[in-house]
């Protein structure tokens, strides 16, 4: 079992960092069934005794569940985790209430948005952060002029996707504030590497943890596809967008020391 722990802790680079980041993350999933008990009871309500169990057993949120938890240990680090798991937060809060209040989607309880489903923010981004870590090791020889080509044309063929699905939407000011914001993240970002793998580790992510809200009807989008398409993207968007804004923060921190050096 020893020889077993050491390599587990070396190939994720196990720190003080990664307990707790762990604990956390089940911190969070304890406090979010203990405050909305009343919908954690209306999903236990649903198990039948006359059905096995594994019948019953809800597969695809497990992989989810167990994905993440994998995901989020490795490489663990507060100093960067905590800023970009804070952002993530706030992110998905105003992504929520976007999406709820324009009804691009609604939750089956009809919250605008549900605040249960803000912490799953923090712990997709982080999970997707780590998968970045990953393809940045296996693709680390690719020609800056193929990179600015795909970046281009994936970001192009995202944004012309996102027009076309909150059409319906385009005369709410929510709607106009998020096509404003996401074309200057685009513009304005620097590092199209780093912006293609969140957007692929993104997406990747997002489509499962799509593909089971919307089957099994925890939210709906207005197309009733499950998933659409955009909204697969969209969590790779996000997720750029998060990291997009992690590095102005970090400038701007930077510009703020230089101009008032801290003292000793």
């Amino acid at each position: 079992m020893k020889p077993f722990w050491h390599k587990f802790k070396s190939f994720f680079h196990w720190s003080k960092s990664s307990y707790i980041i762990l604990s956390s993350f089940l911190l969070v999933i304890f406090l979010i069934g203990y405050i909305w008990w009343p919908l954690l009871r209306e999903y236990a309500a649903t198990y039948r005794s006359d059905l096995p169990f594994w019948a019953q057993m809800d597969w695809l949120l497990l992989m989810d569940f167990l994905i993440m938890t994998i995901l989020i240990i490795f490489n663990a680090d507060l100093k960067r985790d905590i800023p970009l798991a804070a952002i993530a937060l706030v992110g998905g809060l105003l992504i929520e209430a976007w999406g709820t209040q324009t009804e691009l989607w609604t939750y089956y309880t009809n919250e605008r948005p549900p605040l249960w489903i803000i912490p799953a923010w923090p712990i997709a981004f982080l999970s997707v952060n780590r998968l970045v870590q990953l393809i940045d090791h296996v693709l680390t020889k690719l020609s800056q002029r193929l990179v600015e080509i795909s970046y281009w044309v994936v970001f192009s063929g995202f944004y012309i996707l996102m027009l076309f699905y909150i059409w319906p939407t385009i005369s709410n000011l929510l709607s106009i504030a998020a096509i404003i914001l996401c074309a200057m993240l685009i513009l304005t970002n620097s590092n199209k590497k780093y912006a293609l793998f969140y957007l692929l580790a993104g997406s990747g992510l997002g489509y499962f943890l799509e593909l089971w809200g919307t089957s099994r009807a925890c939210w709906t989008y207005y197309s009733h596809e499950t998933p659409p398409l955009f909204a697969v993207f969209a969590h790779g968007f996000a997720a750029f967008a998060v990291w997009q804004f992690y590095q102005f923060a970090i400038s701007i921190f930077g510009l703020i020391r230089k101009r008032i050096p801290l003292k000793s």
